[in-house]
């Protein structure tokens, strides 16, 4: 399935970072690592072993719908400052392959289970729902322009599910889309879905609208075995270059959002005196 407008950015290099000997050796030793892992998570869950997983699993996802309209507030707010938004390759240099020239943004909330407290502060409502889902590890609003294509690629860990909630949908929504393994779906507004992310997945919007969802990632449900081998893994990614690196650049363009909003307040201030 091909995008009928899909913009084609300039092939960016590949960031020096990741050429290192070390990393390389981490990331393909890892991904052997992983497949196990996977193979015993999947055994060990308590929710189905499938592409999409059904609401019914995660009666929290409720709420996420029922709050929507307060969500996509937060974001029309949010996205006044768009400038100051990174892309999700700035964030990590390791998502280099699926996207380019700043066509994937993304607001993050929480990043590898730690919460970004002043990003936070800017969708209050949001920051309130994610705080009581089960070991929320990753929530952004994900932001992709009009006619981008995300390759198709795959998650780290099965340890994990992702949910999305349709926030801003463009009006020819069938033409903005997901593909999990061999399902496809359209967004919604107002409405949520779950997904295992191992399964290969990839985006298009081909329309010439922006596309906006929260897109967050919590513990899968599992046995006890599966809930310990999950939190060594996580614990054990966090030590590696692909947690160090987005983690600081976290940090800084949350601070760098947190000036801009100032700074257009300030300004605001100034027009009003």
């Amino acid at each position: 399935m091909a995008a009928a407008e899909e913009i084609e950015p300039r092939p960016s290099a590949k960031p020096a970072t990741l050429n290192r000997p070390i990393r390389k050796f981490v990331k393909k030793r890892g991904k052997r690592l992983m497949r196990w892992v996977a193979q015993f998570q999947a055994k060990d869950g308590l929710v189905p072993d499938t592409p999409f997983i059904g609401n019914d699993h995660f009666p929290f996802l409720r709420e996420f719908e029922e709050k929507s309209e307060a969500m996509r507030e937060e974001v029309l707010e949010i996205l006044k400052h768009r400038e100051a938004i990174p892309g999700f390759e700035q964030v990590s240099p390791d998502q280099h392959r699926i996207a380019k020239a700043q066509q994937w943004k993304t607001f993050i909330l929480y990043g590898f289970g730690d919460r970004l407290e002043k990003n936070c502060r800017q969708a209050p409502v949001t920051a309130e729902m994610l705080s009581r889902v089960p070991n929320v590890q990753t929530a952004w609003f994900s932001i992709l322009a009009p006619g981008y294509h995300i390759p198709a690629h795959t998650g780290v860990t099965k340890g994990i599910v992702r949910a999305h909630v349709g926030l801003i949908i463009p009006k020819d929504r069938e033409k903005c889309r997901i593909r999990v393994a061999d399902e496809v779906r359209a967004w919604k507004e107002g409405e949520a879905f779950a997904f295992d992310d191992t399964f290969e997945h990839e985006v298009w919007n081909d329309t010439d609208e922006e596309r906006v969802i929260l897109l967050f990632d919590f513990d899968r449900p599992m046995r006890w075995r599966g809930r310990l081998l999950n939190k060594l893994m996580l614990n054990l990614m966090k030590l590696t270059a692909f947690y160090q690196e987005p983690k600081k650049n976290l940090a800084d363009f949350e601070a760098r959002f947190e000036a801009a909003t100032r700074r257009a307040d300030a300004n605001l201030e100034k027009l009003s005196d």
